[in-house]
């Protein structure tokens, strides 16, 4: 029975030590082992691997792609304009036993780093470049700088920057407002100068219109006095010829022409001697093809 136990016990030590001695190292992690804190190795090839039981450790870190999300930091461009950047970084932790050296066992102790790193180089990039070009296309040799710069400082914590970018770039708040008014005032003078311009051009087409009016009323009135001219001109032309061809006949028609507008209303009433010389033809006197009355004796 104590042989039992005793094998028991041993048994049960065998697996714990041997449970403490193996470890795996999975593909997507990068072991370094220490000894009573102290680094001793470091391990990248993924699978089973030993280490001495309850002496020393195993401090797993990632080997994949880790990011970084920076808060918002205001920062003062080179043309003095401020810009509200919230930016982001990714890395990759490529020497573990600088990095357990430098920043400890955790990752959480970089982020801590990264947050002073990324905005001194934003600070120090941003400072020489004026807001147009953070808003065209040289934000890509701007944020290759800022990498770059922030490489430099990470590489002592054994780390490599892949990528730094600007997520959000705004302005601030009492800034945004001013542009907004500036920008208001802005197209507020831009119309008011389109709206003086169409009032010119509105001024001028009415005067031209009313310029080419008058010179057309000008020139009809003109021809139709030389129209009604021509035409009076005519009239007494036929007159004068019908006159000369029958003047007994010209002065009948032009007599009966009178009595007509004389007599045209019906009531109008004339006060004249029955021998004047407006009833001649009422008394039968000088009709055109008539002979004339014999004088009495």
């Amino acid at each position: 029975m104590n042989r039992l136990m005793i094998l028991g016990a041993v048994l049960v030590v065998a697996i714990v030590t041997a449970s403490s001695a193996l470890f795996t190292v999975h593909q997507t992690q990068q072991v370094l082992i220490t000894q009573f804190g102290q680094p001793i190795r470091v391990i990248t090839e993924p699978g089973l691997q030993a280490k001495i039981p309850f002496i020393q450790s195993v401090i797993a870190f990632d080997r994949r792609l880790l990011d970084y999300d920076a808060p918002g930091e205001e920062v003062i461009l080179g043309d003095q304009r401020r810009l509200i950047v919230d930016s982001f970084t990714r890395y990759r932790i490529t020497d573990p036993l600088l990095f357990f050296q430098t920043v400890g066992a955790t990752e959480a102790g970089i982020r801590a780093r990264f947050n002073s790193i990324v905005t001194s180089s934003l600070r120090r990039v941003l400072g020489n470049e004026p807001l147009l070009s953070v808003l065209s296309t040289d934000r890509a040799r701007i944020m290759n700088e800022i990498q770059r710069q922030v490489n430099e400082e990470a590489r002592r914590f054994g780390i490599v920057v892949t990528d730094v970018r600007i997520r959000r770039a705004d302005l601030p708040e009492e800034n945004t407002q001013a542009i907004l008014n500036r920008m208001q005032s802005e197209r507020e003078r831009v119309a008011r100068e389109a709206r003086a311009e169409g009032a010119e051009v509105a001024a001028r087409i009415r005067a031209s219109a009313d310029r080419e009016r008058t010179v057309l009323l000008a020139e009809a009135q003109a021809q139709g006095d030389i129209l009604r001219g021509q035409g009076e001109q005519e009239s007494i032309r036929i007159f004068a010829d019908a006159f000369q061809r029958d003047p007994e006949f010209f002065g009948f028609w032009r007599t009966m022409q009178a009595y007509r507008e004389a007599f045209s209303e019906g009531d109008a009433r004339l006060l004249l001697s029955p021998d004047s010389e407006f009833f001649r033809f009422f008394r039968g006197e000088g009709l055109p093809g008539a002979a004339p009355r014999r004088a009495a004796n």
